[in-house]
């Protein structure tokens, strides 16, 4: 086996392929990503609408955005995730042997950073598609120089998130179709103790950064530890699975942008607003703001409508 790389962007090489890894979704597991998230909802412990329990659907997200560990010295990863795209397709179940592959596919340097785009597949034991993932990150950079900057900014993209809700609208608790334009959805708010951000970023296997040390936060010029950026995309799963519910484990997309840092103990409240319907999907802008009113992360996501006459449908 070739001796891991060390995680800099000029050693990055196009493509480069990681892969397959697999393992097991068992118990433990699904434990850990629901201590790490404060989500532990009787989906994932007993039973589901897909029978048995199944896992959260961001239960795999580092075993997606960390895939690049596999070539490279997880240790000496200093990127910052910026932007992040999910295609949930299919449930895993809990005791499920699931495979991840997939590599790095594009690297660019852009306001005087490099960014490297990795795209990974994991599939479940009879090869069935469970989520695809497209994270893009700044590659080896003082995390204190970046965070709180604009990194992601909004006039790289067509569109922007407006971030706004019409309090003359019902609110909305679940997807459903004829929602009125910018009515809200439910909020979550949440605190991530250390604790829940070392389990979530992979102390217990080893691994020290910015979301799991201290010394490495400060060595990185910041005066705290800060969120990882997947752990606020499973804020907002959380929420998105009470609003679409089954329906989001099979269809539900996402396309994140984060774009001021999140901080060891900071209150992070989630919500959305309705952009529309098309093809059967209900559209929606998110993001997940500080108690001081900053957003932290923003984007869009989308899911069928589930029209199942038994789930309760309502407005709030």
């Amino acid at each position: 086996m070739a001796p891991l790389k060390e995680a800099r962007y000029e050693l990055v090489e196009i493509p480069e392929r990681f892969g397959p890894v697999a393992f097991d979704v068992d118990r433990r597991k699904v434990l850990d990503y629901a201590y790490a998230q404060d989500d532990f909802g009787d989906w994932y412990f007993r039973r589901s609408p897909f029978g048995g329990p199944v896992g959260h659907p961001l239960v795999l997200a580092n075993d997606l955005l960390f895939l690049f560990y596999q070539g490279y010295d997880g240790n000496t990863a200093q990127g910052l995730h910026t932007h992040e795209t999910l295609r949930f397709r299919s449930p895993v179940e809990v005791g499920e042997r699931v495979t991840v592959e997939g590599g790095y596919t594009e690297k660019y340097e852009a306001r005087g950073q490099g960014y490297v785009t990795l795209e990974a597949t994991a599939r479940g034991a009879d090869g069935r598609v469970l989520v695809e993932h497209v994270g893009k990150e700044i590659m080896r950079t003082v995390a204190g120089d970046i965070v709180g900057k604009g990194r992601s900014a909004q006039s790289d993209r067509a569109r922007s998130v407006e971030a706004t809700v019409d309090t003359g609208v019902p609110a909305i608790a679940t997807a459903v179709r004829g929602a009125p334009v910018r009515a809200a959805i439910p909020s979550r708010t949440t605190s991530f103790t250390q604790d829940q951000m070392s389990v979530f970023s992979w102390a217990g296997k080893g691994y020290s950064n910015v979301h799991t040390s201290r010394d490495k936060a400060a060595a990185g010029g910041l005066d705290r530890t800060i969120v990882q950026a997947q752990q606020q995309t499973g804020h907002i799963l959380t929420n998105l699975v009470d609003v679409f519910g089954a329906s989001w484990f099979t269809t539900g997309e996402l396309d994140l942008r984060f774009i001021s840092p999140a901080y060891v103990g900071d209150t992070l409240t989630t919500t959305g607003a309705v952009l529309g319907e098309a093809d059967g999907r209900l559209e929606l802008e998110v993001w997940i703001e500080n108690a001081q009113g900053r957003k932290t992360a923003v984007g869009w996501a989308s899911a069928a409508i589930d029209d199942d006459p038994a789930r309760p449908v309502q407005l709030v």
